[in-house]
């Protein structure tokens, strides 16, 4: 079966040491990326960890596509316990990172311990440089001090890494305020725009006083990627008309406004009555170029500008436009560009950010005032003022807004509304990492009338099913865009593998997850949601049963027996 190849590469910041380590078995048996992540995690992350403390560990995990030529590959995943849900999140990144991360020669790093100063790591491949006519050999790590980037936005970080080492955005993944200020969702980013936004990750790495890494390297250890179908997927990838293309997820907005659900001023209303004017045609009226991700033709990304304000940005996607835009009854799309903006150079994810802002608006009556809603965006990244109660996100703040905790696992609810798509309700419910909806993605076949929207029962088994099709999907790594055509037979040719020897690999991630969150205090009653959907019990019983947990959500000691063999 193709895998990742190359070695785990520890390093451990409070101690200022590196140690790379042989881990064979682990990518022979779990690709790469998030499934590979999820075992070493499971393997070394202690169960009573505390998120912002030392013991914790951060997992950034390439898979063996991206070593490949193919569309849909830009992305990495990043693994680590959460500080805003307690228990393990997986989340990826697409941009320009991966290439370059493979260039160093690993399959995963790992960062542990708790530095003393704020510090940039740098990662090479350790081979020689060529200086004039000498040759000068290069650490594999390097450690530098950085306290002049204390408070420094993702940018100027970004700027920093180009003026002192040559290295652009595309070689760094960088924390912005929020991170170095633990905010509970603060993002890690790279390129800039591009987020590993769910779960705060970028809180733990604020945690160990990491401002960046950097990535910079030659020797990617060489995987042959069968070609077909590579190749094939690339041209149809260039070839394509999809929407997607041009509007990005907001392509959807208004038939999801239309004809389901638009969750708007903070869940108190079902749809939002100037959604036109924050949706796909206002999104796709201030693109002003094409931009994609590393290796990918199809170039779905939104490079937006309005010329009258110069307010510049990528996106926003469809989830920012529901969380800065409906959600706080915003209905002017250049407000939802500045959000955007702003989150992404205070290094937040949007999804949490602009719900938790809603709840705020909510209990303050000021639903539509833009303005406010940018100036507590601020006070969050900086914990300012109220800034610094929204700061530890939903789950933690309602009681004191007194309003309605929309979170499932303190992790605050993504646009697809599980209170009109039962399906995605269920799938929130049941989710290790909450209410994400890239955790399982029934709301597009509910979207379709593939599924009926309404019910629970009688869709547990292909919810299972995609939930094993997005674990592995981030394993691979292939991005979601990527599903209609990186194809069953197509996944088959690529991985060298029977299309169900790749889903178990799901499986086992899914499990592996639960079993964790399992040893730190979560059981059924953490599968919940705030609002009623049909037979949601019965539903969750099913699911267990179909998964072989016990009744309470609990993986059997005995089902991890042939799934977690140790690090070599």
């Amino acid at each position: 079966m193709l895998h990742a190849d190359g070695p785990l590469l520890s390093i451990d910041v409070g101690e200022r040491t590196a140690t790379e380590t042989t881990i064979d078995g682990v990518l022979e048996a779990a690709v790469g990326g998030r499934a590979a992540a999820t075992r070493l995690a499971h393997e070394r992350i202690p169960f009573d960890a505390d998120p912002f403390g030392p013991e914790n560990r951060a997992y950034l995990a390439t898979g063996p596509l991206q070593q490949s030529r193919m569309s849909f590959t830009g992305r990495m995943n990043m693994t680590g316990l959460s500080p805003l849900t307690d228990g393990l999140v997986s989340t990826n990144a697409g941009g320009y990172l991966s290439r370059n991360f493979v260039g160093t020669g690993i399959s995963v790093l790992e960062l542990a311990g708790q530095s003393d100063e704020l510090l940039a790591v740098h990662v090479t491949d350790g081979e020689s440089l060529s200086s004039g006519s000498e040759a000068a050999s290069r650490p594999r790590v390097a450690f530098e001090a950085v306290p002049e980037l204390e408070g420094a936005t993702v940018p100027e970080t970004s700027a920093y890494m180009a003026e002192h080492h040559d290295l652009g955005p595309d070689n760094c993944i960088a924390i912005g305020p929020a991170g170095e200020n633990r905010v509970r969702f603060a993002s890690v980013m790279t390129f800039d725009s591009r987020a590993f936004g769910r779960g705060g990750l970028g809180a733990v790495l604020g945690s160990k006083n990491v401002k960046c890494v950097t990535f910079d390297g030659d020797a990617a250890p060489p995987i042959e990627i069968p070609n077909p179908p590579e190749m094939d997927v690339h041209r149809e990838a260039a070839q394509s008309d999809d929407l997607l293309r041009r509007r990005g997820t907001t392509g959807s907005t208004e038939f999801i406004n239309d004809n389901f659900s638009l969750p708007t001023r903070y869940f108190s209303e079902y749809g939002f009555e100037h959604a036109d004017r924050i949706g796909g045609a206002a999104v796709e009226e201030k693109k002003y170029e094409k931009g994609a991700c590393s290796a990918c033709a199809y170039a779905c990304k939104l490079p937006t500008r309005d010329e009258e304000t110069g307010v510049e940005t990528e996106g926003p996607e469809f989830e920012t436009v529901y969380a800065f835009g409906s959600s706080q009854g915003v209905d002017d799309i250049v407000d939802v560009m500045r959000a955007n903006e702003l989150c992404d150079s205070l290094g937040m994810d949007t999804i949490s950010a602009g719900i938790t802002v809603a709840a705020y608006l909510a209990s303050e009556d000021e639903f539509g005032n833009a303005d406010l809603a940018r100036e507590l965006t601020e006070q969050i990244a900086y914990r300012e003022g109220i800034g610094n109660t929204l700061a530890e996100g939903l789950d933690r703040c309602h009681d004191e807004l007194d309003v309605d905790n929309y979170t499932v696992k303190g992790l605050e609810f993504a646009a697809h509304d599980g209170r009109v798509l039962h399906g995605q309700g269920l799938s929130y419910a049941v989710a290790n990492r909450g209410a994400d909806h890239m955790y399982a993605g029934l709301m597009n076949l509910e979207y379709s009338g593939e599924l009926d929207p309404e019910g629970t029962l009688g869709k547990v088994e292909r919810l299972v099913r995609e939930e094993n099709a997005a674990a592995f999907r981030d394993t691979g790594i292939i991005c979601a865009f990527g599903s209609s055509y990186v194809t069953e037979d197509r996944l088959e040719a690529l991985f060298d593998a029977d299309y169900e020897d790749l889903m178990e690999i799901g499986a086992q991630t899914v499990r592996l997850e639960r079993h964790f969150n399992n040893q730190r205090g979560f059981d059924r009653g953490d599968d919940e949601l705030p609002y009623e959907i049909p037979d949601l019990e019965r539903a969750i019983d099913e699911y267990y049963a179909t998964r072989g947990w016990t009744d309470d959500g609990i993986v059997p000691d005995a089902a991890l027996e042939s799934v977690v063999p140790s690090a070599d």
